[in-house]
């Protein structure tokens, strides 16, 4: 890590800009508190992530581009998102296997990103946070940010420093919700399914409050528990960690 604060360009990411800009306010003071220089490039765009899961990888490439370009001199990118930090990690350097040039900033940018909670834990050592919530959570590992970047350990291990907050383990925390991207819509009935074992899950736990730390697992599973007539309120890990929940949950009126 860089001696002085390091400067962080957040990677806002599509859904929280459009659906749940709480949760990039939550993540700026995340990341101000760990020491960081944190800016929001104006220029930055989607992933491209739904354009690469659907086979386009001409509009994923051109998206790209502009990531590359957007987040380019900052010592570090990061996102309150397994799933789209795990895009420009993972799947950037593959995009441009053919043009040796752009390769090498997509793997460049690819090293200095991260995923908001494993940045605050692995790179900044962060032991704990200075937050409150009375309430009984559980938390839902999203497949991108759990299999892409190992992301499992780090959100639990700040969660039990946040005073008042009692964590019980989901069953099956690790299977997919049913939301995946484009998924979703190409496979309704299976997805439906999908959000209804993980639903029944969540129930069982005894929770009031579901956690993770990908807005679209989070709005589909928010979908759902409505849908059924519970009152588990849905959060991203990143408000509950800020102290940020003066927001209504999400999927209720506000949120």
């Amino acid at each position: 890590m860089p001696a002085a604060s390091p400067r962080v360009g957040l990677f806002v990411t599509c859904l929280v800009d459009l659906m749940r800009p709480s949760v990039g306010f939550a993540a700026v003071k995340l990341l101000e508190a760990a020491g960081c220089r944190v800016e929001v490039p104006a220029s930055q765009t989607c992933c491209g992530q739904p354009a690469y899961n659907s086979g386009d990888r001409r509009d994923a490439r051109d998206i790209a581009r502009a990531v590359v370009a957007a987040f380019a001199g900052f010592d570090y990118v990061v996102a309150p998102s397994g799933s789209c930090a795990g895009m420009i990690h993972e799947h950037y350097p593959a995009l441009f296997a053919d043009e040796p040039e752009t390769l090498a900033k997509a793997r460049e940018l690819a090293g200095r990103t991260h995923e908001l909670v494993s940045f605050l834990v692995d790179v900044l050592k962060v032991e704990r946070v200075d937050s409150a919530y009375s309430g009984v959570a559980t938390y839902h590992d999203s497949c991108s940010g759990l299999r892409e970047l190992k992301v499992k350990a780090q959100p639990r291990r700040l969660l039990a420093s946040v005073a008042g907050l009692s964590l019980k383990e989901l069953p099956g925390a690790e299977i997919c919700c049913g939301f995946g991207g484009t998924f979703c819509v190409k496979y309704p009935e299976i997805s439906e399914r999908m959000a209804a074992d993980k639903a029944e899950d969540v129930r069982a736990t005894g929770a009031d409050m579901l956690l993770a730390g990908d807005l679209g697992c989070l709005m589909n599973m928010a979908g759902k528990l409505q849908r059924d007539g519970s009152a588990i309120r849905v959060r991203h890990v990143a408000e509950v960690l800020a102290g940020m929940t003066e927001t209504p949950p999400i999927g209720e009126p506000g949120g």
